[in-house]
C-alpha cells in the first residue's frame, strides 16, 4: 500500500514545472476601482510559468474598472494577520496594481455584494514606483471580459485512509465532499482556448485540466490535485 499523498506530491512536483498559470474565480464577488476610468481598459502581462526557464512565455490579461475576485479575499471584520482585503487594507492585484479597500456594500439579505477600492497608478506591476509595500496578492478576472466554465473539484473518495480496516459498511466512510461542482466560475479569456491534456494551475486554487467532453459552448475543467495536501493534519 502506498499513501495517496505520495502520488499527489509527485503530481504537484511535475505540474508545478509544466502547467501554465491562469486566473479563475470560483466564488465571485465584485470589486469596483472607483478612481479608475469607467471606459478605460488595458492589457496586463503575466508569465505562463515562473518555475520554467524564461517563464515559458506569457500572455495578456484585460484589466478594467470592475473585477471579479474571490469572496474569501475580503473580510468585514478581519483578524490581525489578515493580509487581504478589508476596509483600510491594501493588496496587490496579480500582475496589475495595488488597491486599497475604501468601503463595501451589502444586499437586502445583509451579504456583502460589492467592494469599492481605489488604485495607485504608480504601482503598476513590473514598473512600480509607488514605494508602497503590501504583504498580500490576490487574483482577479475582468468583469466584461470574463468567460464562464463549469469547474469540478474532486477530492478523496473516502474519509479514512483504508476503509477495509474500518468496522461496518465501507460506504459509511465515503466522503460526501468528494465532488463539488461549480456551474459558473469566471475565468480569464485565455482559458477559452485551453488545450485538452494540458495542465493549468488556477492561481491559488489548484491544478486543473480541460475535460475531454468540454465544448466551446460549455467549458469544463476538472481539478487534478490541490496546491497543498489538505489531508496532512487530518
Amino acid at each position: 500500500m502506498i499513501d495517496v499523498s505520495l502520488l499527489e506530491f509527485c503530481i504537484r512536483e511535475d505540474l508545478n514545472k509544466t502547467s501554465w498559470r491562469r486566473m479563475a474565480v470560483l466564488d465571485p464577488i465584485k470589486l469596483v476601482i472607483t478612481n479608475y476610468p469607467e471606459d478605460q481598459f488595458e492589457d496586463m502581462y503575466s508569465e505562463n510559468n515562473p518555475e520554467a526557464e524564461g517563464g515559458d512565455g506569457g500572455r495578456k490579461i484585460p484589466f478594467g474598472r470592475e473585477l471579479w475576485i474571490e469572496r474569501e479575499d475580503f473580510m468585514e471584520d478581519p483578524p490581525k494577520k489578515f493580509f487581504r482585503l478589508a476596509v483600510g487594507n491594501m493588496v496587490r492585484l496579480k500582475s496589475a496594481y495595488i488597491v486599497k479597500c475604501e468601503y463595501f456594500e451589502k444586499d437586502a439579505d445583509g451579504k456583502v455584494s460589492e467592494i469599492h477600492c481605489t488604485y495607485f497608478p504608480a504601482s503598476h506591476s513590473g514598473n512600480d514606483t509607488s514605494g508602497i509595500n503590501v504583504k498580500g496578492t490576490i487574483h482577479w478576472v475582468s468583469v466584461p471580459h470574463a468567460k464562464t466554465a463549469e469547474v469540478r473539484l474532486y477530492d478523496r473518495l473516502f474519509r479514512v485512509e483504508d476503509p477495509s480496516n474500518e468496522e461496518g459498511d465501507f460506504k459509511d466512510y465515503i466522503n460526501p465532499d468528494s465532488l463539488h461542482v461549480i456551474p459558473n466560475a469566471y475565468i480569464e479569456p485565455d482559458l477559452s482556448t485551453a488545450v485538452p491534456g494540458k495542465g493549468y494551475q488556477f492561481i491559488r486554487k489548484g491544478y486543473f485540466t480541460l475535460d475531454k467532453n468540454s465544448t466551446p459552448e460549455k467549458l469544463v475543467f476538472n481539478r487534478t490535485v490541490t496546491l497543498k495536501d489538505g489531508w496532512l493534519k487530518k
